[in-house]
């Protein structure tokens, strides 16, 4: 099946989000499966460029999850059911903006072809 690519204009996790000057939001649809792949970073919680890190040693961070099965219009990330894939997925350096693009388009395509190829994603156990 093809997968269809959705790029959104939010973030779709972390609680800090609204404070990261890096998001991306991604959603593929295939079939009756629906992942969100997310990437913040460069957080600035006092809005003076002095970027604190968005978890244990890293500045960039890109998770997947599936989406909400009660949100029929946005298809927002349901954060409880995680989704694991082998890409990486943190950058400890602030200067890496371009990397962290990188990374989510790395952990897009594993999805992607995984779901092409008939793979479920089940959700991560204890995520």
């Amino acid at each position: 099946m093809k997968v269809k690519r959705s790029e959104r204009g939010w973030a779709g996790h972390y609680i800090c989000a609204n404070k990261c000057r890096f998001r991306r939001n991604t959603l593929l649809e295939c079939d009756e499966i629906r992942i969100v792949v997310s990437t913040v970073g460069l957080m600035d919680l006092k809005g003076d460029g002095s970027f604190e890190g968005v978890g244990a040693d890293r500045h960039f961070e890109t998770m997947a999850f599936h989406a909400d099965p009660t949100d029929s219009r946005y298809h927002d990330a349901d954060v409880e059911r995680e989704v694991s894939f082998g890409s990486p997925w943190h950058i400890n350096e602030v200067d890496a903006d371009d990397r962290a693009n990188d990374m989510h388009e790395a952990v897009v395509a594993e999805i992607a072809a995984g779901l092409e190829g008939g793979k479920i994603y089940k959700e991560t156990p204890d995520a």
